[in-house]
């Protein structure tokens, strides 16, 4: 997870942003089950939630939903 976390600094966000893109992250596998998912997957996932927030979206279901849709899935969230 550190590793994430790095990589969502490195990209430009700011702490508050960062716990909102992890929060994000975490739904959008755990909707795929995370378990034996290629990492391209994961890639796909990380690099669509980055792209959406730096067009300004901080929403962590919306960017959830939006990463799994680039994989032609949709979130189901868990409550």
């Amino acid at each position: 997870m550190v590793q994430v976390v790095e990589l969502f600094r490195a990209a430009g966000f700011d702490t508050q942003t960062i716990v909102l893109l992890l929060e994000a992250y975490e739904k959008a596998r755990k909707s795929l089950h995370d378990t034996g998912q290629p990492d391209i997957v994961t890639e796909i996932i990380f690099q669509r939630i980055i792209a959406l927030a730096k067009q300004g979206e901080r929403a962590p279901d919306k960017l959830c939903a939006d990463a799994l849709s680039a994989l032609g899935n949709k979130a189901v969230f868990e409550k």
